[in-house]
């Protein structure tokens, strides 16, 4: 049987990697909360909550 091969990954790509998710925004529950809550009040639109916490709006929806 043939095993299918994967393209090698650079050293650089790795590292760049690394680093996106060591520095990917944890929210916590609580913030969780507090974000879904000022989308609900409807002061802002969901959008403008999106860009002012730095999350993408994909991401509320789900």
């Amino acid at each position: 049987m043939r095993q299918k091969t994967r393209p090698q990954t650079s050293a650089a790509e790795k590292t760049i990697k690394d680093i996106r998710r060591a520095t990917r925004k944890q929210h916590s529950a609580e913030d969780k909360i507090r974000i879904v809550l000022e989308g609900l009040r409807c002061e802002d639109s969901i959008a403008a909550i999106c860009r002012r916490k730095g999350i993408p709006e994909s991401l509320y929806d789900s």
